[in-house]
C-alpha cells in the first residue's frame, strides 16, 4: 500500500477501499463513519480522484474538505459543476448514514444542486456540510452547502436517500 494524499495535509493510513459489509451489522452509521475519519477504515477511492474527505460526522450531519484542482477544470477553465455536485452527494448521503442502525444501508433516490458561484483551483479549501432534514423508516432527506474558507456559499443542494437493509446491497 502506498500513501495517497487526498488533498493537502489529509493522508488516508489505510490508503483507499471500503468499509467492509460486514461491519454495518456491528456498528450503527455514525460509529461507521466515525471509525472511518479516524482510519479505521480506507478512504471511499472518489475522495482520491475528486480531492475531498470526510473530516466531520455527528448524528444528522457530515462535514467534508476538499480542494478543486486543475484535473477538475471544465472546457472554459472553471472547476466542473460535477465536482461540486459530487461533493455535495457525499455530504448529504453521509448526513443520511450518520442516522443508520446497525444492520441499515441507504442509497441516493434523487439530488438536486444549485451552482451559486463559479468554483476554480484558487478558491482553495472548501467545506461541504449536509444536515438531515428529515427521517423516515424508508427514505431520508437532507440538503448540504459547500462554501469557500471565507464562508461565501458556492454551492446548495438536496438529496432523497432510500433506507433498507444491509443485506439488499449487491454483494463485492
Amino acid at each position: 500500500m502506498s500513501a495517497v494524499e487526498l488533498f493537502p495535509g489529509h493522508v488516508p493510513p489505510l490508503g483507499l477501499g471500503t468499509i467492509p459489509h460486514g461491519d454495518v451489522a456491528l456498528y450503527t452509521g455514525l460509529e461507521l463513519l466515525r471509525r472511518l475519519i479516524d482510519g479505521h477504515y480506507p478512504a471511499p477511492s472518489i475522495g482520491a480522484r475528486m480531492n475531498f474527505a470526510l473530516v466531520e460526522a455527528e448524528e444528522g450531519r457530515a462535514v467534508f474538505h476538499g480542494v478543486p484542482s486543475d484535473q477538475h477544470l471544465n472546457p472554459l477553465g472553471t472547476v466542473h459543476g460535477g465536482w461540486a455536485a459530487t461533493l455535495l452527494d457525499s455530504a448529504l448521503g453521509c448526513a443520511v448514514h450518520t442516522t443508520m442502525a446497525k444492520g441499515e444501508a441507504y442509497t441516493t433516490i434523487e439530488f438536486k444542486v444549485n451552482l451559486i458561484r463559479p468554483i476554480t483551483p484558487a478558491t482553495g479549501l472548501v467545506a461541504c456540510e449536509g444536515k438531515v432534514v428529515s427521517r423516515g423508516r424508508t427514505t431520508a432527506v437532507s440538503e448540504a452547502r459547500l462554501t469557500d474558507q471565507n464562508g461565501k456559499l458556492l454551492a446548495f443542494g438536496t438529496e432523497t436517500c432510500a433506507i433498507f437493509p444491509v443485506g439488499n446491497l449487491a454483494p463485492r
